[in-house]
């Protein structure tokens, strides 16, 4: 085998194992403890099969994402605009979202029966994380989306094969903030408003301005105080 054709065999086992094979990652909740606070799904499922058959062979499962994921996401103001400098800035930035589409078939006679116990630990998995607080990674070949939550998970099976229940649709939304950010935002608002500080970053906070005068008792009532 050529030099040339090691590199791509290489290339490839490379980009199925990112974006087929293991495309989603567990970030913390379940997972705090584990190294870096992550985990692969490709690591999960394989310790499923362990725990089920006791074989260390994973099953063949593979992730495909579904048509119609977004990378740029903004609605446009629909109020009349007053020029285009204000027209150019007038619109708001959406949460993204991305589906896979999980492909398990049943590949040895076996399978049928573990088939059950294994699918009911993966979405019992997904439930305890998602309920402890954890989000996703998930890793497409153009674009990454970080700390994700896990929306839905449907069957989208079609009914032409022999098989039930083998295609599953996994969607999930990329908030526009992550908790970490929220918790920044929120622990500076309490620290202004504690300290007697102005509100400036937007007029509307203020009672006067939105009223047009002073409105007795409001200003002080909320700790914000009208501009100099």
């Amino acid at each position: 085998m050529s030099t040339a054709n090691a590199l791509g065999n290489a290339a490839r086992s490379a980009y199925d194992l990112a974006y087929q094979q293991s495309p989603i990652i567990f970030n913390g909740g379940l997972f705090s403890s584990s190294l870096g606070g992550m985990a692969p799904i490709l690591t999960l499922l394989g310790g499923l099969i362990n725990d089920v058959t006791g074989s260390d062979s994973a099953s063949t499962v593979k992730f495909v994402p579904v048509p119609g994921a977004t990378a740029i996401s903004n609605t446009v103001a629909t109020y009349p605009f007053a020029n285009r400098f204000v027209a150019g800035n007038a619109v708001i930035r959406n949460p993204k979202n991305i589906s896979l589409l999980m492909i398990a078939p049943v590949n040895s006679v076996g399978g049928y029966l573990l088939k059950q116990a294994t699918f009911m630990a993966l979405q019992s998995t997904f439930e305890a994380h998602t309920a402890a607080g954890g989000t996703y990674h998930v890793i497409t070949p153009s674009y990454p989306y970080f700390d994700c939550v896990m929306a839905t998970m449907t069957d989208v099976t079609s009914g032409g094969g022999y098989q039930q229940q083998i295609q599953w649709q996994i969607d999930f939304v990329q908030p526009l903030i992550t908790q970490q950010q929220a918790q920044t935002a929120w622990n500076g608002m309490l620290s202004m408003i504690s300290g007697g500080q102005q509100l400036t970053t937007s007029s509307w906070s203020d009672a006067a301005q939105v009223a047009g005068t002073p409105v007795q008792g409001a200003s002080t009532l909320f700790g914000i105080y009208p501009s100099s």
